[in-house]
């Protein structure tokens, strides 16, 4: 069982940061959604990282790695005043935004050439979840089903629908992987992406959402390092995936339950609160 973990907590926040005048904030979640810090957004009296913290320790695991900005102080300040009890965290810089494959990269070195888990800074998974992903001898990753999430969390169809879509073959493994699909094509047919890097053998395989939730060895890496930029003009860590696939990778997937909570959006802010009232979960 792997005790790393690595958090994405880089990103821009730009979706946090649009304008929504129907989000009920706080003056402290206005100020967090301003600054597009989703990992510190208030919830509940508690930054959101706390909850993923939390979840990480219950599910097992004991060293995790943020990847930051060069400037992270607030995330620094936080954790410094209220030092998680169960984990060790430490943090990894990403230098410039250029994407989730080069964020994964800014944690290589801490990773020392173990196991890890990687998984974004806005989502909760269920605790179950990540401890069966740890538990595994191999890489491997959470594969969620799009109507599962759609009932339990608080992520509505649309979002899901552009959420990357994994098609897993007959022995369970990864066979490709479609970051932001147009649509979910029918059983059966194909469906060609705009990314000749990504194959997409829709068929008679199994589809699954994936959440970007993943458990890697050191060959991530080089994929991480070699894949071009998207269309997006950013370094996918979907698009890694696929090229590691194709390089001989197998990466197991494990089928996963909800509800996985988003906070990726304003407006996600009091739905969330209200799923996680009364959860006194503390790293």
């Amino acid at each position: 069982m792997t005790t790393r973990a690595v958090v994405l907590a880089r990103g821009l926040g730009t979706r946090m940061r649009e304008p929504d005048p129907g989000a009920p904030l706080s003056r402290e979640q206005h100020r967090a959604a301003d600054a597009g810090l989703k990992a510190m957004m208030p919830v509940n009296g508690r930054p959101f990282l706390d909850y993923v913290l939390g979840s990480l320790a219950e599910a097992g695991l004991r060293d995790v790695a943020l990847v930051v900005a060069p400037d992270h102080e607030m995330l620094r300040q936080h954790l410094a005043a209220a030092a998680p009890a169960r984990l060790q965290v430490s943090f990894a810089v990403q230098e410039t935004p250029l994407g989730t494959a080069d964020a994964v990269l800014a944690a290589e070195t801490w990773t020392q050439g173990e196991p890890f888990l990687v998984m974004n800074a806005d989502n909760l998974y269920p605790v179950a979840a990540l401890r069966a992903l740890a538990a595994l001898d191999q890489p491997g990753f959470l594969a969620f089903d799009a109507d599962d999430l759609v009932r339990t969390s608080n992520i509505p169809a649309g979002r899901v629908r552009a959420f990357a879509l994994a098609v897993v073959d007959e022995d369970g493994y990864l066979a490709s992987i479609v970051e932001k699909p147009a649509e979910v094509p029918p059983e059966g047919e194909s469906h060609e992406t705009s990314s000749p890097r990504v194959a997409s053998p829709f068929s008679r395989k199994q589809t699954y959402v994936s959440m970007n939730c993943w458990g890697f060895d050191a060959r991530i890496f080089q994929a991480c390092r070699d894949v071009p930029k998207s269309t997006r003009g950013e370094f996918e860590l979907p698009e890694a995936v696929a090229l590691a696939v194709a390089r001989g990778m197998r990466i197991k997937a494990v089928p996963a339950n909800g509800p996985v909570l988003d906070l990726s959006r304003r407006a996600d802010a009091a739905d969330v609160a209200r799923r996680l009232a009364g959860i006194v979960s503390w790293p």
